[in-house]
């Protein structure tokens, strides 16, 4: 209903604002700018294409002098360890999961400084419930990681952390603790 109270006050006398808009006077456009064209130059077309088309040899022969060699950065780095035979360290694997989950390739060795997601849930976990026994420092020997590293991960990688938030009032029911 709000619409045809709209449409009846816009439609209200159109025809009248629409002949007054159009009869308006309209407002003069800005006089142009008036433009100097230059001279064309004095040479002809042909001589500078000509010019271009010629040998010029001094410019050659220091073009001729020019040598670029050019390799990738990542290219060589992998031949220098092909050509001496000595691959990143590498450290065996000291946890997996069984079997072979989602098709996935069995790995055998990781790089050193790095762990798969079963270790580092391994290791958080072990941490977590004995802190005594598992501190950083052993982690970080067990898995070859930096120490700074272990210590970050120990600080900000919390797993399966569960914290029970008291009630509000006494009345509400308690979970029993078995």
């Amino acid at each position: 209903m709000g619409a045809r109270v709209v449409r009846m006050f816009r439609n209200f006398n159109l025809e009248n604002r629409v002949f007054r808009e159009i009869s308006k006077e309209k407002p003069q456009a800005a006089p142009r700018h008036t433009v100097t064209v230059p001279p064309p130059p004095d040479t002809s077309g042909a001589e500078t294409e000509s010019s271009v088309q010629q040998k010029n040899d001094p410019l050659l022969k220091l073009l001729k002098s020019v040598y670029v060699e050019s390799t990738d950065p990542a290219a060589a780095e992998t031949s220098k360890e092909e050509t001496t035979g000595v691959e990143s360290e590498r450290r065996p694997l000291k946890f997996s999961l069984p079997g072979d989950p989602f098709s996935l390739v069995e790995l055998t060795d990781v790089p050193k400084g790095k762990l798969t997601i079963v270790e580092a849930l391994k290791a958080l976990n072990s941490h977590q419930r004995q802190p005594e026994t598992m501190t950083p420092d052993r982690i970080a020997k067990d898995y070859s990681l930096d120490l700074k590293d272990t210590k970050a991960l120990l600080q900000f990688f919390v797993p399966f952390q569960v914290e029970i938030i008291p009630p509000k009032t006494k009345d509400t029911k308690k979970l029993k603790a078995s």
